[in-house]
């Protein structure tokens, strides 16, 4: 673990101080900073008024430059450049029904980038990668570095859950701003996600930043704020990324829940299922490619990933993944294995007319209530539980026709469930207009 002899004189007293009267802190005061939350010598109070004093009166683009690489180099950082080519990586910042990356991962990979990905639990309404790849028999999400390094190498994808020594520094001040009320301050936020994907080590990362009712970000000026952040402050690191804002207003894809999401990506892999989920995968993948050297094009990008799919061989590289990680990959041929709730129960139009409006994390909130989610990290999960909706924004609606179908388990709060999701889907008589899918394209 990183340590710096010339900050171990520095007052946090003056840091907050001075923060808290507007400054800019210096490279060694944010060093200093980060250091004292990693080995205990900023308390935890000392800690939050600084992030409370940062919320308030934000940080120059220098100043969240040295705060995101200060929290990189709190841990161990990871090396892949001893894997032959570009080394790729995808961060969304949360979603509901959004199983791109077990789409993108594989079709990426299959073009020949090679995607080194660590991902997260689902907490809230938000679901989380790891959470539905365990719903698959067998697989593991944990490996050493050099059993992750060498998956990565031969199979050309692996997804794994982030190692403790990574960023350290973020496990500690995202505890401290969840209960301080500064989660969503912008250069935190950066900062945040940016340490762990550079700690990770990847050449290109592409990021994927909701928009909406389902999003952390729930207006378009935030949403954009953020993303040209990220993409300014992570070139400025020497990597490449670029990100995409993407509508949040309605769930991304039709299937909610970990079991159900991975069976609706095999779907879109498989070629059976199409619509915003597969749009938005392949549009991220492009990305990638194009920024890789792969692709000329985002529209050629488009394209590869297409064709991967026609030939089958972007739904063998997830089976090939699968397989290296443990997994029965006979899912991607056979989704009954995945696991299945015991009942199902349909909500229905209780009026004709047109889907006017989603609240969106009112409908993660619900699939939450069915045991598809968590509010706290040690909470257990029903893999099997979750939502399939059967109308999109925009939809024209006959009363009493099927709008979602609650797939419930023994412990489901179906009742709670229920009521949530029926009040979080409005139906009207004035067909809407639904935005854009992809907002926006930062480079």
């Amino acid at each position: 673990m990183a340590r710096w002899a010339d900050t171990m004189s520095i007052n946090p007293c003056d840091i907050i101080r001075k923060k808290r009267f507007g400054g800019e802190l210096n490279e060694q005061e944010i060093r200093a900073f980060v250091n004292g939350v990693v080995d205990g010598s900023f308390a935890d109070y000392q800690a939050s008024a600084l992030l409370m004093a940062i919320c308030i009166n934000g940080m120059t683009d220098r100043e969240t430059l040295a705060l995101t690489l200060a929290m990189e180099k709190s841990g161990d950082t990871l090396d892949l450049s001893d894997i032959p080519g570009v080394k790729a990586d995808k961060h969304s910042t949360g979603g509901v029904g959004d199983t791109t990356s077990l789409i993108l991962v594989p079709l990426v990979a299959a073009c020949g980038v090679k995607m080194a990905k660590m991902s997260g639990r689902g907490l809230g309404f938000t679901g989380g990668t790891l959470d539905k790849l365990e719903s698959i028999a067998g697989l593991s999400i944990s490996k050493d570095i050099d059993g992750f390094k060498r998956q990565v190498r031969d199979v050309g994808c692996a997804i794994i859950g982030q190692t403790a020594e990574l960023a350290p520094a973020d496990k500690v001040l995202y505890a401290l701003r969840d209960v301080t009320a500064t989660v969503d301050c912008l250069p935190l936020v950066v900062s945040s996600i940016l340490s762990k994907k550079l700690a990770a080590g990847c050449d290109v990362v592409v990021l994927d930043v909701k928009s909406g009712s389902g999003a952390i970000m729930d207006t378009p000026e935030k949403s954009r704020q953020l993303a040209e952040t990220m993409v300014r402050i992570g070139n400025m690191s020497g990597k490449r990324f670029s990100a995409l804002i993407t509508d949040m207003d309605q769930p991304l894809g039709n299937y909610i829940g970990n079991a159900l999401e991975v069976e609706e990506a095999i779907d879109v892999l498989a070629g059976r299922t199409k619509g915003e989920l597969k749009d938005v995968a392949l549009t991220l993948g492009a990305h990638i490619l194009r920024n890789a050297g792969a692709a000329a094009t985002v529209e050629a990008g488009i394209k590869m990933l297409e064709e991967k799919i026609e030939s089958g061989e972007g739904l063998r590289k997830l089976g090939d993944m699968i397989e290296a990680q443990g997994g029965d990959r006979r899912v991607v041929e056979d989704t009954s294995l995945l696991p299945k709730a015991p009942k199902q129960i349909e909500l229905r139009a209780d009026r004709a007319g047109y889907i006017t409006r989603m609240v969106t994390s009112d409908i993660g909130n619900a699939a939450k209530l069915l045991g598809a989610g968590r509010e706290r990290k040690t909470d257990e999960l029903d893999l099997s539980v979750g939502i399939v909706m059967h109308k999109r924004l925009g939809e024209a609606v006959k009363r009493d026709e099927p709008l979602a179908t609650l797939h419930v388990g023994e412990k489901s709060d179906r009742v709670g469930a229920y009521n949530l999701l029926k009040k979080s889907i409005v139906i009207g008589d004035e067909k809407p207009e639904v935005k854009p899918l992809i907002q926006a394209v930062i480079e």
